[in-house]
């Protein structure tokens, strides 16, 4: 669902979507940008295509403002842009702020109550470049390295093999349609950047 479509649907005014634009095209971005927004709000919208117009509009609006502060600092970016669609939601009732809200703070730990369709549908679209093609894949890690490029290559390379294993050891996507269509990929591209990572780690012993 478009923006504009869903804070209508939500009983806001639309008027902030150029700040929006604005935010994803900052220069430090690599891979969170408007591009990325894009594509959540495209597959949330596949997997909650069977939930109430509402409830589209919210998985929507919090799609597109996930990521809207990145600043390469987890938990502070996810918090600040619960602030920002919070300001950005004028006219629409407290009790929508306050789920996307919820929504967008969900995916720091990406954890949420099974029985919360609409937060699977984010956090299952949010990790969908994890089962992406394998160029696709290798652009999405390349660019995340560049964002964190404040961090020297031995930290980045402990922190990383860190999230991956963690990764790998739950299950990484909540809905049937999402594992279905990109677990398989994702746990092999998930193992093979791990084995990469731990290979170097070894080198420089």
């Amino acid at each position: 669902m478009k923006w504009a479509d869903a804070i209508t649907v939500l009983g806001g005014v639309s008027d902030a979507w150029s700040r929006l634009e604005a935010r994803y095209r900052e220069p430090h971005r690599r891979y969170h940008t408007l591009d990325h927004a894009a594509a959540v709000a495209r597959d949330s919208a596949w997997l909650a295509a069977d939930l109430g117009e509402v409830d589209r509009a919210l998985v929507a609006v919090a799609a597109w403002t996930h990521d809207i502060v990145y600043d390469a600092k987890p938990g502070d970016d996810e918090r600040a842009s619960a602030a920002w669609a919070r300001e950005a939601l004028a006219g629409v009732a407290e009790a929508h702020v306050e789920r996307v809200e919820g929504l967008i703070l969900a995916t720091i730990k990406h954890v949420a109550p099974a029985d919360d369709d609409i937060a699977t549908a984010l956090l299952d679209a949010d990790l969908a470049i994890l089962g992406a093609p394998k160029e696709l894949y290798s652009t999405y890690t390349r660019g995340v390295r560049e964002e964190y490029a404040k961090y020297p290559d031995d930290v980045w390379r402990e922190g990383r093999i860190a999230v991956l294993e963690g990764m790998l050891a739950r299950p990484l996507y909540r809905s049937e349609a999402a594992r279905a269509r990109w677990a398989s990929a994702a746990e092999t591209n998930l193992a093979a950047e791990l084995t990469h990572w731990r290979r170097e780690r070894d080198d420089h012993r």
